[in-house]
């Protein structure tokens, strides 16, 4: 019988007054807490949602820096990047980040390097001298430098240095049959966000990425980068897709995307 029920002897003692703080911290600790809320996905966007409403109350965004091809600008960046801003945070991931279209298309692009020079810099090459009419690795990887620089510099990114690059690399834009040379070209493009202190992480699919660049060598620069992994159709599989196997095994996976109501959602994997 408990010496405070309304039935026992009042004469009972009474608990020391710090025995009777401990009992009263032991009652406490026993109550219920309330869980703290776990912070929501993020979202992605890029000119495909240019004039559209965009997600709210994201906790990190995520915003394409091009147009859909590599050598094109999002019309809506600067827009995109505000709403970006807004986020909310709460997750291993950075409030802002960015993505760019990749691709090597060789003799059907538009421009296509014939030196080491681009952007005042002779750079250099781990494949060798880039030479008009080459489509092998050298020019290759000057291609995704030279894309890369013009990510940075005049697509109207600010500090671009401060941003983490995902490298979008997607079957739909054009790559070459040489997975050698696609690795190049995204290598180049991982050296130039190196030369300047950002940081660079791998956008794509197991499937899509083996296509186009192979097995990733661990001599490469792309071998260690983070991995972004879509294909998830609902958050449930988005959080399972954490423990697949990253895009290179010197990487590790640390977001995940899915599709729902039209948007594009992104759970943290850290």
């Amino acid at each position: 019988m408990s010496p405070h029920s309304p039935t026992a002897p009042t004469r009972r003692f009474r608990l020391p007054l710090a025995a009777a703080a401990a009992a009263a911290l032991l009652t406490f600790a026993a109550l219920p807490a309330h869980a703290a809320t776990a912070p929501g996905p993020g979202n992605d966007v890029s000119w495909p949602q240019c004039g559209k409403a965009l997600p709210t109350g994201q906790s990190f965004g995520i915003v394409g820096v091009n147009n859909g091809l590599a050598n094109t600008t999002n019309p809506c960046l600067g827009t995109q990047l505000s709403w970006a801003g807004t986020s909310t945070g709460g997750t291993g991931q950075p409030l802002v980040a960015l993505y760019a279209n990749t691709a090597n298309p060789g003799a059907a692009g538009s421009w296509w390097p014939t030196s080491n020079a681009y952007g005042g810099t002779t750079v250099s090459n781990p494949y060798g001298e880039c030479t008009q009419g080459s489509y092998g690795a050298a020019c290759s990887y000057m291609y995704g430098y030279a894309k890369a620089y013009d990510n940075a510099n005049i697509r109207g990114v600010s500090n671009p240095s401060s941003y983490m690059w995902w490298l979008d690399v997607e079957t739909g834009n054009s790559w070459s049959t040489d997975t050698v040379a696609n690795r190049a070209d995204l290598e180049g493009m991982t050296a130039y966000y190196a030369s300047i202190g950002a940081r660079t992480g791998i956008y794509s699919t197991a499937t899509q990425w083996r296509q186009i660049a192979g097995t990733v060598p661990s001599s490469s620069n792309l071998y260690r980068l983070p991995s972004w992994l879509a294909g998830a159709n609902s958050l449930a599989v988005a959080k399972r897709k954490c423990a697949d196997a990253p895009l290179t095994a010197g990487g590790k996976i640390t977001l995940t995307q899915y599709v729902s109501g039209g948007f594009d959602y992104d759970h943290s994997c850290i």
